[in-house]
């Protein structure tokens, strides 16, 4: 039981209302509460069914807890608490592994059942929630954090060379991989078995409809169907006995996820949005549009450059590399949200599902480029057309020429830049002795199957993100910023129900007109702003660029220039001079680079080098 207590006191930041464990011979179980559903000590975790056979612990929240419970009750089985996780409990005992695929929600969890002397994992359906487990010659132990399993000092902390070549690409590691050797991740929508004779069984209970097989709809009921999905979806989520408020960016997704709250009619909401003194990136004036259209109580947090300075905080809540500069605000802003609030709504999903994102527009120009004769000169044109602004266009350029000499024009390659930071030619360049062995993997191969035969080069980029980006970046950026602070972040958008529906309709009937994302404009037209809904898309981003080449150019500095960053043989001593003294001088957009290379360091100072972790942050 010390094992399993020090385990979840790690994880305190994640659950401070009440920290549990339990063991028997072979398991132990410890459990960090953040209590939301049910805030008495009857619904304390870990928690055992009345028999004492199956115990579970159990990170989330299960929306359809109603109708569930009052089918369990119809035969026969008991409840002592108002609480989901009896509920999950309960449906174990009674559907076994087959309760997965009944929970509506987000959760991460692990049931012992000792009648079998098994051992259960299971993570929802789009990986909402994370978890994350090491299978040793003498261990198996499991956490919704590394840093839960890294807490066992027998466990090696030895870095996962593969896991970095693709972060280097991606800005975050791809599952099921982690920057750690001995650590993976469960992937959503599974779950695993450990038997008590050493077997795992990993099954999954879940998936969407592939693009290929969407079919038309009538378009004039579309809007109207979208409408009711997201308002239940809201709905529900709104169900806690502890405040509720709402991220508000100022984008669609997030405005709508207010409206629809407001809608609702559950009293005055609490909106949160950050802002930036650079107007490129600061989307204040239509989150407060929104909000004074809504009457919430709308509260701004103001950052500038020295909000860099959360970066070794980030390094340890992560647990990982992570270098998506938008994990910056995103953890700031939850920390002034739970001021207020224990839970917050997001309006997380809406891009990928309904294809939102400027880069799908431009995946479907080039997939209709395919077939015919390309020159290299056009392969450049689609390049700069491709690529943001903050992207260094003459790599791409050297890319985009590659392809051209060797022919590649498939649909996942034109794509790629998009997507990639570190392009694979410029890492031939920038990799030392330590990396260079991986130049002949291509991290571009993990999204090469979600490019189907015939799906439309948009609705195959958009599959390609609600597998990769969309549960390994922007799901783990927002549960590890909100849960650093004890806040529930929910996602209606990522509802399963609306994403099934989403998922069977075709790429036309999403976007048209050269307008992104043209459904979900044109079904929440009257409840919004006309400039918000038709103007350019921001995104969550950060103006890192001209932090980097002013105030925090020193931090870069200190962190790879020094002895320990060149000793590990990571990047090339001359190339990484040559990229500092472009950014420096603004004369390359290196900065995406430089960030990741920092985080990187960062990492390996608090969870690689040191003998020992720390257990709360710095």
């Amino acid at each position: 039981m010390g094992r399993a207590k020090r385990m979840a006191s790690i994880l305190r930041h994640r659950g401070p209302d009440h920290s549990g464990a339990w063991a028997d011979e072979t398991v132990g179980l410890g459990h960090a509460r953040l209590a939301v559903v049910d805030l008495s000590h009857g619904a304390d975790q870990p928690m055992a069914d009345l028999s004492g056979q199956v115990v579970i612990v159990f990170n989330g929240e299960i929306y359809n807890c109603p109708a569930l419970r009052t089918e369990l009750e119809s035969v026969g089985l008991v409840f002592r608490t108002c609480s989901d996780t009896e509920v999950i409990l309960n449906g174990y005992l009674q559907w076994g592994t087959g309760v997965f695929a009944k929970l509506r929600g987000m959760f991460a969890l692990a049931i012992h059942d000792r009648r079998t002397r098994q051992l259960v994992l299971g993570r929802d359906r789009i990986g909402k929630k994370p978890l994350y487990y090491y299978d040793g010659p003498r261990m198996f132990a499991f956490g919704s954090e590394i840093k839960a399993i890294l807490a066992n000092d027998e466990i090696p902390r030895r870095p996962n060379l593969e896991a970095i070549h693709d972060y280097l690409t991606l800005q975050y590691t791809p599952s099921p991989l982690t920057a750690f050797e001995s650590i993976h991740r469960l992937p959503p929508a599974h779950f695993m078995v450990v038997g008590a004779d050493g077997r795992r069984r990993l099954e999954r209970y879940w998936k969407l409809c592939p693009p290929d097989s969407a079919q038309p709809r009538r378009a004039a009921d579309l809007g109207e169907e979208f409408l009711a999905l997201v308002e239940d979806a809201v709905r529900v989520r709104m169900v806690a006995d502890v405040p509720v408020g709402a991220l508000l960016s100022g984008g669609i997704d997030s405005s709508t996820v207010v409206a629809m709250m407001a809608q609702a009619g559950s009293g005055t909401i609490k909106t949160f949005s950050a802002a930036f003194d650079d107007l490129g990136y600061d989307e204040t004036a239509f989150a407060g549009q929104v909000a004074a259209r809504y009457g919430t109580e709308h509260h701004v947090l103001r950052l500038g450059p020295d909000c860099v300075e959360v970066a070794p905080r980030l390094a340890w809540h992560y647990g990982e590399p992570f270098a998506d500069p938008s994990a910056i605000p995103t953890f700031l802003v939850s920390e002034f949200a739970r001021r207020e609030v224990t839970v917050v709504l997001t309006g997380d999903g809406g891009d990928e599902s309904m294809l939102g994102y400027p880069r799908y527009q431009r995946a479907a120009e080039w997939g209709a480029t395919l077939g015919r004769p390309t020159t290299v000169q056009q392969l450049a044109a689609m390049a700069a057309a491709i690529l943001p602004t903050t992207l260094a266009r003459t790599r791409a350029g050297r890319k985009l020429r590659h392809m051209a000499a060797c022919g590649d024009h498939r649909p996942s390659r034109r794509y790629a830049p998009s997507i990639m930071y570190f392009m694979e030619d410029e890492k031939i360049d920038a990799y030392g002795p330590t990396l260079r062995p991986l130049l002949r993997r291509s991290t571009l191969d993990l999204i090469e199957p979600y490019f189907l035969p015939g799906v439309p080069a948009e609705a195959g980029a958009a599959w390609a993100d609600l597998h990769t980006y969309l549960p390994d970046d922007l799901l783990v950026k927002v549960d590890v910023a909100s849960m650093a602070f004890g806040l529930e972040a929910r996602a209606p958008l990522l509802d399963h129900h609306l994403l099934e529906w989403a998922a069977r309709l075709p790429a036309h009937q999403k976007t048209w007109d050269g307008e992104a994302k043209a459904l979900f404009k044109a079904a929440v037209s009257h409840l919004l702003p006309r400039e918000l809904i038709h103007r350019p898309k921001m995104g969550f981003g950060v103006p890192i660029e001209s932090w980097l080449t002013g105030p925090t150019k020193a931090l870069a500095h200190d962190l790879l220039c020094g002895d320990r960053f060149r000793a590990r043989g990571l990047i090339r001593p001359d190339w990484l001079t040559w990229a500092l003294a472009r950014n420096d001088n603004g004369r390359a957009m290196l900065w995406h680079r430089i960030w990741a290379l920092m985080m990187l360091e960062l990492w390996y100072r608090e969870w690689i080098d040191p003998a020992t972790i720390r257990q709360t942050p710095p």
